[in-house]
């Protein structure tokens, strides 16, 4: 485990990377290594997926460190830079995944409660588990924050199509949810028995 950094240590960190300093770039991406790879898989298929999402994006932050403002918050522009490399990894990789009409979208009821249930670890087991498509753009909206427009425009889609593999996403975790909680609910009944 990787001990903590304070602000001042981030800070000539970034400082010996812009002077090209190679034990400060190890040093950079040991300490945002866990934060980096926690946003690549939401978007990776694979831990292969996310290494590769993961080495590009600190590529292009040590490429791009000249650029950093350092008045504002590092962590804020690193994560945009990582959050955006995801996303051209998949524009790159998985262009096709995103052709699902809006009209094959349809809403269902469902029952909150049973979300509320789920720790995030189990949650974001079942969103790795979403078609590509839907989990980028599950994860661009609902964790990220973007609107459906940013998103058609981040992955070149109509925001209609962003509309419709949010509502087919929400839809799957609604149907793996139900079916977690009665594998679960039947594992608790035969311990019990």
């Amino acid at each position: 485990m990787v001990a903590q950094v304070n602000p001042t240590e981030v800070d000539k960190l970034i400082q010996g990377c812009r002077n090209g300093r190679m034990k400060d770039q190890e040093g950079l991406y040991k300490h945002f290594y866990g934060y980096a790879m926690g946003i690549c898989l939401r978007y990776a298929k694979n831990k292969d997926e996310a290494s590769e999402m993961l080495n590009d994006a600190f590529l292009k932050v040590f490429n791009k460190l000249e650029a950093y403002d350092s008045t504002k918050l590092f962590k804020a522009w690193f994560r945009r830079i990582v959050v955006n490399t995801s996303i051209d990894y998949y524009r790159r990789e998985h262009k096709h995944d995103f052709q699902v009409p809006i009209e094959k979208a349809r809403g269902e009821e469902h029952d909150a409660d049973v979300i509320d249930q789920l720790s995030t670890e189990d949650l974001f087991k079942l969103i790795r588990q979403l078609p590509d498509n839907q989990k980028i753009v599950f994860n661009l909206y609902e964790i990220e924050g973007y609107s459906h427009d940013e998103i058609g425009e981040l992955l070149h889609i109509p925001a209609g199509t962003s509309k419709s593999n949010l509502s087919r996403a929400k839809q799957r975790l609604r149907t793996m949810v139900t079916a977690y909680f009665s594998t679960k609910k039947t594992i608790l009944s035969e311990e019990n028995e």
